[in-house]
């Protein structure tokens, strides 16, 4: 596992190095908010600040727009399971 922070308050968790499509999951301060799969980019469904949000347009880059949108809640149980 490997923290890379991206800016201020924004930082990338990598699972793993080691592996090809390897989650990676951007936290906003303390949230987890977006992030890559091996199915491609991903962001949560729910609304956050200002901020968060252009912390996540940031984060995704040129996948933001083709972003899945997914539950706040998956990104966090999927969060949970890579933390434990």
């Amino acid at each position: 596992m490997k923290l890379k922070p991206i800016a201020s308050n924004l930082t990338e968790l990598q699972v793993a190095s080691d592996v090809k499509y390897a989650p990676r999951i951007a936290f906003s301060y303390e949230t987890p908010v977006a992030g890559f799969d091996e199915y491609g980019a991903f962001k949560t469904d729910k609304k956050f600040s200002a901020t968060t949000s252009k912390h996540i347009k940031k984060y995704l880059g040129a996948a933001f727009d083709d972003a899945r949108v997914i539950e706040q809640s998956k990104i966090e149980a999927l969060t949970k399971r890579f933390l434990q």
